[in-house]
């Protein structure tokens, strides 16, 4: 009777563990933004180089008995309602599915909240993840790429991760070598870019430098860190950096403080810079620290 007790205690507590998952959800860099042209649905077609980094938020999701989405985080920055990306993925895939499962999802923000790296869509893509995982619905990744491409335009990298090449609005994505272990220091001015207005304001016929996408795709092969740090190219600078100068200010306190190059990531206003060594980079941080708000040192994966 003692062991039939206790046999049934422990299969309740192994049912409520397997209804609740923990997920790690990476930021990322672009090693390289280039803009081609503006389509007729108002989105844009790129070509750039994606790059995760370990720097990470973490979700706790938990299935609730009652049918509905609850988001909770400690950060104050970002909604805990409908408008949270993370809501409309996990809304997405339970209308698909036709479920009545509730879920409790808990975000502990640690990427910087309109940065430039992708913050909400990692978020949103780890959701998806977990979500597939805790309902059992067994969906391949290129089936929660497609839940979430409509939702953010990063989701789909998000969900790939490590070093691709990605184009039309993202959501085309091709694996190259891993570019992994390379010493990074993020600087983020922490004033909060609208993507959106940055695009709207992107002269296509103005650009006078694009990037080498070809050739850095080579190096990145080659695992050739200088060339890829010194000519790493971002169209979107040519809105952004006028918008907000310091941007420009923080690339050229980067170099002079030991950066073989730095780059605004996404739509900005984090700037990143990659050093040969962790020296190198602990030092740059400690110059740094002393002019911009934020700092972060962190590795490619």
């Amino acid at each position: 009777m003692y062991f039939k007790r206790y046999f049934l205690q422990y299969t309740v507590l192994w049912e409520r563990r397997m209804k609740s998952i923990k997920l790690d959800a990476y930021g990322k860099i672009n090693l390289s933004l280039d803009v081609l042209r503006r389509r007729e649905d108002g989105y844009h077609d790129l070509r750039m180089i994606m790059q995760q980094i370990d720097l990470k938020d973490t979700l706790q999701i938990e299935e609730i008995e009652e049918d509905k989405i609850v988001i909770e985080s400690d950060s104050l920055e970002i909604p805990t309602d409908e408008r949270n990306i993370v809501y409309k993925v996990a809304d997405s895939l339970k209308k698909k599915h036709g479920l009545n499962s509730g879920v409790k999802i808990r975000i502990e923000k640690h990427i910087p909240v309109s940065a430039g790296l992708a913050g909400g869509s990692t978020d949103a893509a780890a959701t998806l993840k977990g979500l597939n995982e805790l309902w059992g619905l067994g969906l391949s990744e290129a089936e929660l790429m497609e839940i979430g491409k409509p939702i953010g335009a990063d989701i789909p990298y998000c969900i790939y991760g490590g070093t691709a090449l990605a184009e039309g609005i993202g959501e085309k994505l091709k694996r190259l070598n891993g570019f992994g272990g390379k010493h990074i220091l993020l600087a983020n001015p922490e004033i909060q870019v609208s993507t959106a207005r940055i695009y709207q304001n992107l002269n296509l016929e103005g650009l006078n430098k694009r990037p080498d996408t070809e050739r850095l795709m080579q190096a990145i092969s080659e695992d050739d860190l200088e060339h890829v740090a010194q000519n790493m190219v971002n169209v979107l600078e040519t809105v952004t950096i006028p918008m907000y100068p310091v941007i420009e200010d923080i690339k050229r306190e980067m170099v002079i403080s030991g950066a073989l190059g730095a780059l605004m990531s996404g739509s900005g206003p984090t700037v990143f810079g990659i050093f040969k060594t962790e020296k190198e980079l602990d030092e740059a941080k400690a110059k740094l620290d002393k002019k911009v708000k934020l700092t972060i040192k962190t590795k490619t994966i």
